[in-house]
């Protein structure tokens, strides 16, 4: 997601459970759409339509446009603000009670009425089907739903949880008509129906077609008719032409890092521009702390020394990302650098070698990185046996990667058969809570058989009930530390976020920023 001129997002907001959560502006009844249609290219696929499944870029692409949320992210800022609702807060001293009043007239596409139920009904819904590519971990918090009236919604939490807030402004929040989901199992007509700005017209391997939802009520004012997805199915050379032609509009999402670089240095008469955003995709190599290898603290340090981050983002990446020192990333609260700090910015073979030693590996050590490109990009590969070649040309080391389809991946992972494999991760909402709770808590999605009761056990509950986001930044720096200190996970870089379009499109930028929301319905096409 790039262009020529370079839009960054406004400083993280804190989410403070004191604040009363309440509209602004005026709630309008019908859309005032204007504008063609616009057609944007991508690479990702749509896995879901139902918001109790998705949990893919792809598929939140259509949650975040096609269904509310009690709250959602403003542009260009990432604290939470009211959307189906009219206004929201915790109740009491502590993050524990949150209640919700919903807007007034609040209608689903087919013109059923929503109201609370709905919102209970949609909650309930993800948590009991749990399934196992759905956001249900997002809402394992709630504890009890209650809905007084046709308008008050009551979470009962379990434990404080001050990010409960963001957490429902992410898809996982959608809210769903209680008469077209079955609340025990995914609906699978590959249909949706919700209460947000466009409606799902038709969808199939090749194209999603959105229009404006006539029935919306909210702050949002689209700035087009409707939005059609092409699907190219990581055939990058494919999605530029296509943009080359004039046969989409946008590229978002799967273009080749050379193309973005290229597109990007281009003459001012061009017609293509490339759109930069804020970006807090971060992309790690994971250790399987039960591997015979990478289980061997001496053997995850040696890593961290010899990985030279730099020229991962020049030659695989073409600048189009940034080397990542932390688990959280730059730009988001909390951001410490400890691995460059103790490993340095650049390949210390000397120390490498040092630490190997001093453990008694005196042999090469033979490593398998595991790559999957489907899911995690398609310079996945190449980044991989590039890590390889640096690790290789220490003379410490014999690595080599292999490369299986996502399904494949994940079955392997969750089994424990890979010692060292790759992982990406786009927020779910912009806070250091994501970065590090499901990464280093309970049911963790890393699978590495990593545990360290300090974080898992005292230091994230307690950064989760600080209702002041600002005071925990101890805390995550704490946990930053560890981490760099235990090297259960390596962080290789952060991605910059990049659109590529044809020069009458406008209003990218505010779809490219930390919160991670693309809001179809800020775009134009001249």
């Amino acid at each position: 997601m790039n262009r020529r001129n370079q839009w960054l997002a406004a400083p993280l907001g804190a989410v403070t459970a004191a604040a009363l959560l309440s509209g602004c502006g005026s709630d309008d009844s019908g859309t005032g759409a204007s504008g063609s249609t616009v057609v944007m290219g991508m690479s990702d696929k749509v896995t879901a339509t139902d918001p109790a499944a998705g949990y893919d870029a792809g598929s939140w692409l259509v949650f975040n446009n096609v269904f509310q949320t009690l709250l959602s992210f403003p542009k260009g800022d990432t604290a939470p603000e009211p959307d189906a609702a009219e206004e929201c807060s915790f109740e009491g001293n502590g993050s524990k009670v949150f209640r919700c009043t919903l807007k007034s007239g609040l209608k689903f596409s087919n013109g059923n009425d929503l109201t609370s139920k709905d919102v209970k009904y949609s909650f309930e819904r993800t948590l009991r089907i749990n399934d196992e590519n759905g956001p249900a971990v997002l809402l394992s918090s709630i504890e009890s739903i209650e809905t007084p009236d046709d308008k008050n919604v009551v979470f009962r939490l379990k434990t404080s949880d001050a990010t409960f807030p963001s957490k429902i402004a992410a898809g996982a929040g959608s809210i769903v008509d209680h008469r077209e989901y079955p609340a025990d199992k995914l609906r699978t007509d590959g249909k949706a129906v919700g209460s947000g700005v466009y409606t799902l017209e038709s969808l199939d391997d090749k194209s999603a077609r959105f229009a404006v939802n006539g029935s919306y009520k909210g702050t949002a004012k689209p700035q087009n008719s409707g939005m059609t997805m092409k699907f190219f199915r990581n055939d990058q050379a494919a999605l530029k032409q296509a943009l080359d032609k004039g046969e989409i509009d946008f590229a978002f999402r799967g273009l080749a890092a050379q193309d973005i670089a290229d597109l990007g240095s281009g003459t001012a008469d061009s017609p293509i521009d490339v759109v930069q955003g804020t970006g807090a995709e971060v992309q790690h190599l994971v250790f399987n702390m039960d591997d015979p290898v990478a289980g061997k603290v001496e053997v995850r340090k040696a890593v961290a020394y010899l990985i030279d981050r730099e020229a991962l983002v020049q030659n695989v990446y073409a600048g189009t990302a940034s080397p990542l020192y932390s688990i959280i990333p730059s730009g988001i609260t909390g951001h410490t650098t400890p691995f460059f700090d103790r490993y340095g910015g650049t390949p210390q073979p000397d120390k490498a070698k040092q630490v190997l030693r001093k453990a008694g590996i005196t042999d090469k050590v033979a490593l398998t990185l595991w790559s999957t490109p489907s899911r995690f990009g398609p310079g996945t590969d190449a980044e991989l046996k590039a890590i390889a070649q640096q690790l290789n040309a220490s003379g410490l080391f014999r690595a080599d990667v292999k490369s299986v389809e996502f399904e494949q991946y994940e079955k392997d992972m969750e089994a424990g058969k890979y010692g060292v494999y790759v992982r990406g991760w786009v927020p779910d909402y912009p806070d250091p809570d994501n970065f590090t709770q499901p990464f280093f808590g309970k049911d963790n999605v890393l699978a590495n058989r990593y545990d360290n009761a300090t974080v898992s056990g005292t230091i994230l509950p307690r950064t989760a009930a600080a209702s002041d986001r600002t005071t925990t930044n101890a805390d995550y720096a704490r946990i930053q530390d560890i981490v760099a200190d235990e090297v259960p996970i390596l962080p290789l870089w952060q991605g910059k976020q990049y659109a590529v379009a044809r020069e009458n499109v406008t209003g990218l930028q505010w779809s490219l920023d930390a919160s991670t929301v693309f809001r179809f319905w800020e775009i134009s096409k001249g």
